[in-house]
């Protein structure tokens, strides 16, 4: 068993602890369906953390070679941040495939689709739901421009997660492409 898996089910333990004690508490407990649910979307966030990482990797990276390099002035950022949107959003299609949205050995689905259609995603969490979310923190409420982002991530995992799980990744029942996986 390597690190990752370790840690994970590190964590899988310690919120089934945290899970048994509130049943405990509450007299309510939580069916094996739904425990499997929740587990879905940590998985989903440990993703998405290792994406923000990657994202942010990626970008100063590339940033710092355009600006040594002393290429794409101006727009060095700009191209920064698509190479690393580009390669960040690849990142979490192929750990959210491998360890979050797996496919069942009966299940057909289309790789090319997933992939375009998880960009559609990233894209309109990223940029348009993030930046509309932006106006009304910041614009509207008057909140921080430093805790608005912050803010927005309560509202976009879960609805990129919904997006991927419902849209995205969603078994295709009419799927006849070669690369289907």
């Amino acid at each position: 068993m390597n690190v990752g898996q370790k840690l994970y089910n590190l964590i899988e333990k310690i919120i089934r602890g945290i899970l048994n004690w509130l049943s405990k508490l509450t007299g309510k407990g939580i069916s094996e369906v739904k425990f499997e649910a929740l587990m879905q979307f940590v998985r989903f966030g440990i993703v998405g953390v290792s994406n923000t990482l990657i994202s942010y990797v990626l970008y100063s990276g590339s940033l710092i070679l355009f600006q040594k390099a002393n290429v794409f002035s101006g727009l060095d950022y700009l191209v920064a941040q698509i190479i690393a949107f580009v390669l960040s959003v690849l990142w979490s299609f192929y750990w959210n495939n491998k360890m979050v949205f797996v496919k069942q050995d009966d299940e057909k689905r289309s790789l090319w689709k997933v992939l375009i259609k998880t960009y559609i995603s990233y894209s309109f969490t990223g940029l348009f739901l993030s930046s509309m979310l932006l106006v009304l923190w910041i614009d509207m409420l008057g909140i921080s421009e430093f805790i608005a982002p912050l803010l927005n991530l309560i509202i976009s995992v879960p609805v990129n997660f919904l997006i991927n799980k419902f849209w995205a990744f969603k078994i295709d029942k009419n799927c006849d492409d070669k690369l289907e996986k």
